[in-house]
Parts: C-alpha cells; structure tokens; sequence
C-alpha cells in the first residue's frame, strides 16, 4: 500500500516509522527545518519529500496520484481540511485520514471536506474512558470491523455468573462468540460441553451492544 503523509511531527513521523517497518510505501512531506532535521534521523531519505503539503507541486512530486491513502498530519486544521479535499477533488486519491488538533473544530471534519475517517484524540479518550468504565475487568484488546466488533479479555472472578455453566448453555449476547479459553497457560478449545472456572481467560468477539452483557456474564458480580 502507498501512502502519503502530510507533516513530519510526532504523529506524522510515528506512522512513518511503523508503515515503513511493515513493508508499505511511504512519502512523507515536510517544510520545517528542525523537523526535518529530526526526521531525518530516523527515516530513509527517500521516504522524506521537502516543501509545503498544501502547495501542489509538492504533492504531485511526491506522488499523490498515486497514492492509495492520504494522512493529513499537519498542525493546524485548517491546513489539514485543505489537503484532505485536494487530494480527493484534484488527484482522486480513495481515502483520506486527518487529524484533528482543536475538538472544536471536529464538526468541519466530514465529507463535505472528503475527509473519510477523522481522529479526534479528545473524542477517542472519551470513548475509552467510557468503554472502561462500562466494562468492567473487561479489556478490550482489539476493534474490528470500524469499531462495530471488538475481541475483549475477562479472567473469570469468584461468584461470576459464568463459573462452572458449560458454554452450551451460557445465555451470551446475541452477536458474540468465545473464541478461545486460557487455563492454568494453556490454550482451551471452548466447545459445548466445556465449563468455565475461576481464573479462565475468556477472549470473545463481541459488538458494541452486547459488550455490557457479556462483561455482567463472565465479570465480578455487581461490577457493571
């Protein structure tokens, strides 16, 4: 996959790093000086493109016509709005990341600008707070599917509503499923029959609105 990432700061020099490690193409652009002096040091050189993301030929000698994702990066949002929707009116690139650096400003962030997933950190903290909170003991380890499905963690407390019902008859959510059983190190397959105890680690995939239930199943009683 190529992508392309407008500004060398901590989030746009980060991703980099990961997508570069995972094999993916990458072009990075940034104008600043000590940025670039920085990221110079920790990413290959041909990844790194000098200049201005908002001016255009900048983009174009970096390759936004073919870029398959576009991550606007840059400190001000307006700045990130604008590159969002060039890079889908002008060069058609099919999808879009921008950051947000004012929630104030997360109401702009939409399709009228062709922004296709924004990244709110306040709305994200939010969210996982919230998450925490409602869960339990529960931990989520992985969202799937844009945050419909999540694969969640519970080890099995004392007094659980779960502890000694084999999986057969536990009354789970609808759109949930255990995927797998950790008992005393070792990986349990959780077939019917299969009891839970105290102390399994239950990993499920669950949606967003069975995750309470599931979590007053296998979780401390009274917890949630």
């Amino acid at each position: 996959m190529f992508v392309l990432i407008a500004g060398g700061g901590r989030t746009g020099a980060q991703l980099a790093s990961f997508l570069v490690a995972q094999n993916h193409e990458v072009h990075l652009i940034e104008d600043r000086r000590d940025v670039l002096s920085h990221i110079h040091r920790d990413l290959p050189t041909e990844v790194i493109y000098e200049g201005h993301a908002i001016d255009p030929q900048v983009l174009e000698r970096a390759g936004v016509a073919r870029a398959q994702v576009l991550a606007a990066c840059l400190g001000g949002d307006a700045d990130n709005l604008s590159i969002c929707f060039l890079a889908r009116t002008r060069y058609r690139v099919p999808r879009t990341i921008a950051c947000i650096n004012n929630p104030r400003n997360a109401w702009l962030f939409n399709k009228d600008f062709h922004v296709d997933v924004a990244l709110n950190q306040a709305d994200i903290l939010a969210s996982l707070i919230e998450q925490e909170m409602s869960l339990g003991d529960m931990m989520t380890l992985l969202k799937l599917r844009r945050g419909r499905f999540s694969l969640v963690e519970e080890k099995i407390p004392p007094g659980a509503l779960a502890v000694g019902v084999a999986i057969k008859d536990l009354p789970l959510p609808p759109n949930s499923v255990i995927a797998a059983i950790i008992r005393h190190g070792d990986i349990v397959i959780p077939r019917g029959p299969l009891c839970l105890d105290v102390g399994d680690e239950v990993l499920a995939i669950v949606d967003a609105d069975g995750a309470e239930d599931l979590a007053r199943l296998l979780g401390r009683p009274g917890a949630s």
